[in-house]
């Protein structure tokens, strides 16, 4: 996609990946012993805003990894206004569900600030701490999110989630390497009958992007499964 103006901020919400992890948030919440519509609709919202805006606003500040030309005061800014809305309805939330809630919320906001701009000299910015940020926290807050409990389900959806989030990261670790790092790549692959495909560039990314891209397709539609055999 061509970058300014609109299409920057498109890519800086970065739909494939910011719908893969509200995902997570949806499995969650299916785990739970009751489901409710709005709790789920609220949970989503938040992530969305945290998540989805304010963490890659920050993240954008630190190496323009999205390749955007938004200027830095107007991803502080972004980053800022979105995170707060986020934690303000956290807050609305443990009002209505339970006042634990609000730890939720201070763990949910401190690591999008840690992970994404790196505090603590990047000791939050790992693999650890992307499949517990990313992958089981959103399925424990959704879960929690529902009556204000976390049940075994809702622990060993948090796992899976984290598990698939690690995939992500392994898959996307080359894919980054080559798209912003790799001046060339050159190369031949020689098979057992003679034939020989050229190795570039793009030969090497593509079974991690297609794999990238498959999921993120096939989480939504899990989420999406496990909701609809929850409504009455």
């Amino acid at each position: 996609m061509a970058s300014g103006g609109w299409r920057d901020y498109w890519s800086l919400l970065h739909p494939p990946y910011t719908v893969w992890h509200l995902s997570y948030v949806a499995i969650g919440a299916a785990a739970a012993p009751t489901l409710r519509l709005l709790h789920l609709g609220a949970a989503l919202m938040g992530f969305l805003l945290g998540l989805g805006v304010a963490a890659h606003a920050f993240d954008e500040l630190r190496g323009r990894p999205l390749r955007t030309s938004i200027p830095d005061r107007t991803l502080w800014a972004l980053g800022s206004l979105t995170l707060t809305a986020a934690i303000a309805l956290g807050v609305a939330g443990a009002a209505r569900v339970s006042w634990w809630l609000l730890a939720f919320v201070a763990a949910g906001g401190f690591l999008v600030l840690a992970y994404n701009l790196e505090v603590f000299g990047g000791a939050f910015h790992s693999v650890g701490w992307f499949a517990f940020a990313w992958g089981a926290f959103p399925a424990l807050t959704g879960g929690f999110a529902q009556e204000g409990s976390l049940t075994p389900p809702i622990l060993l959806a948090a796992g899976f989630c984290a598990l698939t989030a690690i995939v992500q990261q392994v898959l996307s670790k080359p894919v980054r390497l080559l798209r912003r790092r790799t001046l060339d790549v050159r190369g031949r692959v020689t098979l057992d009958d003679g034939t020989e495909m050229r190795l570039d560039e793009r030969a090497l990314r593509a079974p991690p992007e297609g794999a990238l891209r498959w999921l993120s397709l096939a989480m939504p539609l899990l989420a999406a499964a496990l909701i609809t055999a929850r409504l009455p």
